[in-house]
């Protein structure tokens, strides 16, 4: 009878080991998921699942760019969030983009929308503004607490897009960056280690996607995880006014690789088909 019963343990050792073995690993939460699960919906409405505060900072009280609008999920419970610096472009101020900084602050990211020190600044310096705004935020701003200063990223529109792939360029060590309809004449970004979405205008004629986005995305290192999203009969100033599109891949962009989070891969890869609103899409799916 003993034996019979230690052989029944064994078996049942060596079957919960089996299944065990064979059984589907289930994908666990990563550190920075911040949230719920997402949906095609919620990145589509005007608000993500954060309510968000904001706070505006003079162009008196720091150095290196022209002071802006900061804003963040009025939450504490969540911890840290990661953090998102926004440049506008030629002629352009922070209210060009308010809209899209107050969408991508409202899915969990503190988020500043800043002005350049000039209107007229170009890309290069546009860039060095984002970066210098990135350490205001992280360092001195009021709400640095709330920040994850390992957790960095950069967008911006026209010269402000060129400027975000000049951040880039210069920091490897952002999490992500996001040009929308960028301008530079610089065509040439094999350098570039950030994971890159580049958001082009089909009917740009500021910006053409053959002279700027196309070049700049084929030049980025084909070993980078990267995407090019060209939305359809849209102009160059697209990114300027609410645009669903860019708020659904531009939000999907930074969760997956600001927030690492995982959950939002499934609306990057594979590549969306049938979208009215895009006319060309093209990814290094999958994404390591």
């Amino acid at each position: 009878m003993q034996l019979t019963f230690a052989r029944t343990l064994a078996v049942l050792a060596t079957l919960t080991a089996v299944v065990a073995a064979t059984a589907p690993a289930q994908a666990s939460a990563g550190p920075y998921q911040r949230g719920p699960d997402p949906t095609e919906a919620a990145l589509e409405a005007a608000r993500g699942p954060y309510s968000i505060s904001e706070t505006d900072v003079s162009s008196l009280v720091v150095t290196g760019f022209g002071g802006g609008t900061i804003y963040y999920p009025t939450t504490t419970a969540d911890g840290t969030f990661g953090a998102v610096a926004i440049a506008p472009g030629y002629t352009e101020t922070r209210s060009a983009l308010a809209w899209l900084a107050r969408r991508v602050a409202s899915h969990g990211f503190v988020v500043f929308n800043i002005d350049t020190n000039s209107t007229t600044d170009q890309p290069a310096s546009r860039g060095r503004q984002l970066l210098a705004a990135l350490d205001y935020l992280t360092q001195s701003s009021s709400v640095r607490n709330r920040v994850d200063a390992g957790r960095l990223g950069v967008m911006g529109h026209s010269m402000g897009g060129g400027g975000s792939l000049e951040a880039a360029s210069s920091r490897p060590s952002l999490q992500a960056t996001v040009p929308l309809t960028p301008w530079n004449l610089d065509k040439s970004w094999s350098e570039v280690q950030v994971p890159t979405m580049i958001i082009g205008a089909e009917n740009d004629s500021i910006a053409p996607v053959t002279t700027h986005a196309e070049p700049f995305y084929n030049s980025l290192p084909s070993s980078l995880d990267k995407a090019y999203l060209e939305l359809d009969g849209a102009g160059h100033l697209a990114p300027t006014s609410t645009n669903p599109t860019i708020g659904k891949f531009g939000v999907s962009w930074l969760k997956r690789f600001i927030d690492d989070d995982l959950r939002y891969e499934q609306f990057l890869c594979p590549p969306p088909v049938g979208d009215r609103d895009i006319s060309e899409y093209r990814d290094t799916c999958p994404h390591s």
